[in-house]
């Protein structure tokens, strides 16, 4: 059982692990029942799962009946007649009625403020043709003021029939005037109708910015697709939204995550004032899940430092953490930078944002200043130009006995995605003690284009969680919402499966997880990639009282019924957030 478990999260979490199963050992010590304060609330009647390895040949994971809370946190699990004995006149007492309870999913990759948005803008997630999106569009423009700004976002050609991207003409017969801009569901591509692409001045002789792409057609004229960087240019002039429409976007996306089961969010919304609102949550009791909020790596180190003192590091609700950069763009819009050509394009390789020497001496600087950072990188020449700055900026600070964030000398440096790699790459993510921040449900949506993309070969040594964890490495698991729905099922059974959600396409089965694994790189994967896996990813005494109660057992059902799987209630610091009607 330790072996396995030292594949599945790395030594650094294994080490994590065994000190709570120390802890918990010691909290189950039998005590006189008086000694003990009592519980302010009792979970009782419940499937328990701990996430603490168990001895018996019967369960990998330790299960129990009951849980007794105190002052947010986990004060004692076990037994519910030794629980019991921790029930004063002022307990709370809450039946569960035998269903399973699990910690809390820990989602180690979203964007709040673009899922929200997504819910008050044009929602086009799931539009099945060219002519449903132009529908969509016309629907607004009658909603709308003249010259109102019509935004949207979460189209994908590759569901349509005829898959090709849409152009600023196909827009430009329904928009009545209005400036359009509507972003692809993985907000690497956009199209700009003719209005906008005249408000943001790209013109016949406008030149492709650094990592970006003015698509074109054979006259040499903007078609209204803008590939990464380009759609900066449209960006800096779309009216900004106010904070009363940002705060509700935040208060939707949260909502969202507490009927999910989500109680931790590793957020980038780069946007200063979303941070702002988090802190106004924060103070009004509103906030309903933990937020570690990334800040731009491409930010002056003074100012990073600036924000990230400007909020206790302390505060368990909320802080800042790592500097998110991107080294590349997405496969689905090409834009994945790769070591070879890509198989269905092949005079395309991808864009690389950064020309690696000044992506080399700004991962130093920022490392050296005691930040972690995250690198975006989906293709196998972002994931190498990722590992490179990193391998010399932890040369750079081991030389100069710089601290990490912690105060440990484990900068817990991470990959995002991570979708193409080589096994020679994985390799050195192990040497480098680099953590693998990865979406199993990308799976479900890639695995009907990626061979085409990818050819066969490279194809099988994509989205390789197991054998990031057979070398070792580090797991951290969550969705990229909006580009993929916040439930975490998804991604439990794309990561079991690896099969398409109808059941009937499976994409190189070898890679599959079990269950135990998965739950594990949503959990204490995700914790640990935050640094804060002693504060959470278990239910054990000691750890922030954070879990969730859910309709069936997701280890012991089908792994075609983890798609339908409810959640019955969620708890945080104690408090219940959601609870279904």
């Amino acid at each position: 059982m330790m072996l396995r478990l030292r594949v599945s999260l790395g030594c650094a979490v294994l080490c994590s692990v065994l000190g709570a199963v120390q802890s918990f050992a010691q909290e189950a010590t039998p005590a006189p029942a008086d000694a003990k304060p009592k519980a302010d609330l009792i979970f009782t009647h419940a499937n328990v799962y701990t996430g603490v390895p168990a001895n018996t040949p019967f369960s990998s994971i330790l299960r129990e009946e009951a849980i007794a809370l105190r002052g947010g946190r986990i004060q004692a699990v076990g037994k519910i007649v030794d629980i019991d004995k921790l029930k004063g006149p002022q307990t709370q007492v809450v039946d569960l009625g035998g269903h399973f309870v699990m910690p809390g999913f820990n989602d180690a990759h979203l964007h709040l403020d673009d899922a929200g948005m997504t819910k008050l803008s044009v929602d086009l997630t799931g539009v099945k043709s060219l002519d449903d999106l132009r529908g969509q569009v016309a629907k607004k423009v009658e909603e709308s003021k003249a010259g109102d700004w019509i935004l949207g976002s979460g189209w994908d050609e590759t569901l349509w029939p005829v898959k090709v991207t849409p152009t600023r003409w196909d827009l430009d017969e329904v928009s009545g005037g209005h400036p359009v801009f509507l972003v692809r569901i993985d907000g690497h591509i956009a199209v700009a109708n003719t209005r906008a692409l005249q408000l943001g001045s790209i013109t016949l002789a406008s030149r492709n910015p650094q990592g970006g792409l003015i698509d074109r057609n054979e006259n040499g004229e903007p078609t209204g697709i803008l590939r990464e960087t380009a759609q900066a240019a449209i960006l800096e002039v779309v009216p900004k939204p106010t904070h009363r429409l940002r705060r509700q976007a935040l208060e939707l996306a949260l909502a969202d995550l507490a009927e999910h089961g989500v109680t931790s969010a590793q957020d980038y919304s780069p946007n200063w004032e979303n941070f702002q609102i988090y802190e106004e949550l924060e103070k009004e009791g509103k906030l309903t899940a933990r937020i570690t909020e990334w800040l731009p790596f491409d930010d002056p180190v003074e100012e990073l430092d600036k924000k990230r003192n400007s909020h206790p590091q302390s505060d368990l609700m909320l802080h800042t953490g790592m500097l998110k950069g991107f080294m590349d763009g997405s496969l689905g819009s090409h834009t994945a930078a790769m070591l070879e050509p890509y198989a269905d394009d092949p005079k395309n390789s991808g864009l690389l944002r950064y020309d690696a020497a000044k992506l080399n001496d700004m991962t130093k600087e920022r490392v050296l200043a005691g930040f972690q950072i995250g690198f975006h990188a989906i293709g196998d020449k972002g994931v190498q130009m990722a590992l490179d700055a990193f391998a010399e900026a932890e040369k750079a600070a081991r030389e100069a006995h710089v601290k990490a964030p912690n105060g440990g000398e484990d900068f817990r440096l991470r990959i995002e995605h991570a979708q193409v790699t080589t096994p020679s790459q994985i390799a050195q993510f192990k040497t480098l003690k680099v953590i693998a921040s990865m979406q199993p449900s990308h799976l479900l949506t890639d695995m009907r284009w990626a061979q085409d993309r990818l050819g066969p070969k490279r194809a099988a040594t994509s989205y390789a969680w197991l054998a990031f964890l057979n070398k070792g490495v580090t797991l951290a698991f969550g969705t990229d919402y909006p580009v993929e729905p916040v439930t975490p099922f998804r991604g439990l059974y794309a990561a079991v499966t690896r099969k398409g959600e109808n059941g009937k396409q499976e994409y190189f089965p070898e890679g599959r997880l079990t269950a135990d694994q998965a739950i594990a790189a949503y959990t204490m994967g995700s914790a640990f990639a935050e640094f804060e896996e002693k504060e959470k990813g278990r239910v054990v005494p000691g750890m922030l009282a954070d879990f969730i109660v859910l309709d069936r057992d997701p280890t012991a059902s089908a792994p075609e019924k983890l798609l339908g799987t409810k959640v019955l209630r969620t708890v945080l610091g104690g408090k219940t957030v959601y609870e279904a009607k």
